[in-house]
């Protein structure tokens, strides 16, 4: 008989993770002024940071990873203008219809089995301006690809986005919430996954374990708009070096260790395809999609009996992320649990 479950295991989501101890002593001695004023020198640092990391010409803290999509879509594009995207991205599935609302796009969306669209498929969907049609203004992708199972670039897809965002003279925004995990997948720096975009929005909440807070980058100009759009949407923080010190903690000590992350998410997959009716898909970072053979509801609320919680995202999948707060012991735990629910 497995032993049962002795812990909490908290697999929903890596924005579930705690501050580090290094990150609640950073914010309580970090340097602060009034960053809507320009004044507040551990943001300006952060910014700064993440900027020379990412190879682009300035960065721009916001609360949050949405807030940053949204204000890029808006300064790329004109009211009335067209963004492509894949069906599944996360601006378009979980951000609550923002990019009409806020920027008034008109959305067409691709189809794709890991993320990514070919380039044949967007080159044929942009549209060109004129009396009848919206032109395309945006193409955003997605990298690592959330509903596709943290989905990782290839170095040959990268390749082959840059040379079409050359060729079409559209441009091209990353949603990186999860680019530090792609990143470290293709033990490349980050700058490399970047140097096809226009513009990026990095998570630091969810692997890299900040309590709150993206960065968008791109270039100078682009940033002095996206710093209009910022307070426009109440982005505006005051004395937020407090957090942005965390931010700093999480690009200079957390990104190495996503590593391990990956590793435990695969023998997670590994352990729990073992046990029979569950197939699990094979992870490329952090994320594991696991198939059920009943509905997927019906099996979280089982899982959560032994303290192992998760969600949902189909009919018959469950997502389980893996992230600082998941130990060794946590993934026996939720072999063990996985082994029950069977």
């Amino acid at each position: 008989m497995l032993p049962i479950t002795q812990m909490r295991v908290d697999l929903r989501s890596d924005t579930v993770t705690q501050p580090t101890a290094a990150m609640r002593e950073a914010m309580a001695n970090a340097p602060v002024g009034d960053d809507v004023l320009g004044d507040d020198p551990t943001v300006a640092e952060l910014e700064s940071t993440v900027a020379e990391l990412t190879g682009k010409a300035a960065a721009l803290f916001v609360p949050s990873g949405t807030m940053g999509n949204q204000i890029a879509l808006a300064c790329h594009a004109d009211r009335g203008s067209a963004l492509i995207a894949e069906e599944e991205a996360h601006l378009l599935y979980y951000e609550v219809g923002a990019s009409a609302l806020l920027a008034g796009l008109v959305s067409w969306t691709l189809a794709s089995d890991r993320g990514f669209p070919e380039p044949d498929a967007i080159r044929r969907r942009v549209l060109r301006e004129d009396l009848h049609r919206p032109g395309t203004a945006v193409i955003a992708l997605e990298n690592s690809h959330n509903r596709k199972g943290g989905t990782v670039m290839s170095d040959d897809e990268l390749a082959a986005y840059a040379a079409l965002r050359n060729e079409l003279g559209i441009p091209f925004h990353l949603d990186g919430a999860r680019a530090w995990n792609a990143a470290v997948a293709l033990q490349v720096p980050i700058a490399h996954l970047l140097r096809g975009f226009d513009s990026a929005s990095l998570c630091l909440s969810k692997g890299l374990g900040s309590p709150v807070g993206s960065v968008l980058v791109g270039p100078a100009e682009f940033i002095a708009r996206a710093r209009r759009w910022r307070k426009r949407l109440g982005g505006g923080m005051r004395q937020a070096g407090i957090l942005a010190a965390c931010g700093l903690i999480s690009v200079r000590d957390m990104v190495d260790r996503l590593a391990e992350d990956h590793a435990r998410a695969a023998r997670l997959a590994q352990e729990i395809r073992a046990i029979g009716p569950y197939c699990p898909d094979a992870p490329e970072t952090n994320i594991v999609l696991v198939h059920t053979i009943g509905p997927a509801a019906e099996v979280v609320e089982r899982l959560a009996t032994h303290d192992v919680h998760c969600f949902p995202v189909a009919e018959r999948t469950i997502r389980l992320v893996t992230h600082y707060g998941i130990s060794d012991d946590a993934v026996d735990a939720t072999v063990a649990a996985f082994t029950r629910a069977a």
